[in-house]
């Protein structure tokens, strides 16, 4: 009966330390291709995922390999890239009517794109929001349409946003002020801190810091190293390889780079179907 009891004990620890563990993923914006998924794997849990094209891409190549990432074990970060400001300002756009009609429209597409790719219900869709600083009106008009959008369309909304304080724009961190404006939305927040401290830099810690630790108390996922290495945010990073990319462990012949994040989930979004 002690044996069994200690047993049972044992059980409901792991259950309860695997329910409040940091866990280790990785994202970027080329597919790394089926082969690299194994050896990937033996790092990360899980894996950021683009539902369009990523900043800067003129296509996506993830498209159509949800399966082989789930088969591989990965949960996922599923990542829709949003509008930058000039987009938002463009002569077609110059009212925040307008920028929330976008926000609508984007949304719509993102929950095309996240059931063609077979992601269930409640996946939780990250917006990214390149740019740091305060929201504008149109950039606010623009992210809160696109969540009620992605929530009324049976998914749930995260956002992928500075952590970092804008030294041009009185300190104002992006993470902070899309929740103080939010109007009680339920959001889920990816927050960006490459600044070291608190990253540990290019760096693959089996338990990763908590995502808290970015500087967002509030945040759920914590990139803290970016391919290539930001020169004005990371200089005091010094663990990158010497060509500034940060290279994911055992990859080769070429080796893959990746940003790296933490997460309190090994299923960030929730989007495995297993």
């Amino acid at each position: 009966m002690r044996f069994a009891y200690f047993v049972l004990l044992n059980f409901f620890c792991a259950a309860a330390c695997a329910q409040t563990g940091t866990y280790l993923g990785f994202d970027r914006n080329d597919y790394p291709d089926d082969a690299n998924l194994i050896t990937l794997r033996q790092t990360f849990s899980y894996a950021g995922y683009w539902l369009n094209n990523p900043p800067g891409e003129k296509r996506n190549t993830w498209s159509g390999h949800r399966t082989a990432v789930e088969s591989a074990g990965f949960g996922f970060l599923v990542l829709f890239n949003g509008r930058l400001f000039a987009e938002l300002k463009s002569a077609e756009l110059k009212s925040t009517g307008n920028a929330k009609k976008l926000g609508q429209s984007d949304a719509s597409a993102a929950i095309t794109a996240a059931r063609r790719e077979g992601f269930p219900t409640r996946t939780i869709i990250f917006l990214d929001q390149e740019q740091g600083g305060r929201m504008l009106p149109e950039q606010k008009a623009y992210i809160y349409a696109w969540v009620d959008g992605v929530v009324a369309g049976g998914f749930r909304a995260g956002i992928y946003c500075s952590g970092i304080p804008a030294p041009d724009d009185n300190n104002v961190v992006t993470a902070e002020d899309i929740r103080a404006n939010a109007g009680g939305r339920q959001i889920i927040y990816w927050a960006i801190n490459d600044a070291c401290p608190p990253s540990p830099g290019c760096s693959f810690p089996k338990d990763p810091s908590s995502p808290a630790q970015s500087g967002v108390s509030f945040a759920e996922v914590w990139q803290f190293a970016q391919s290539p290495r930001r020169k004005d945010v990371a200089a005091h990073c010094t663990n990158y390889s010497h060509d500034g990319e940060c290279y994911a462990p055992g990859t080769s012949s070429p080796k893959i780079y990746v940003d790296a994040n933490a997460a309190t989930s090994p299923d960030p979004s929730h989007g495995r179907l297993r």
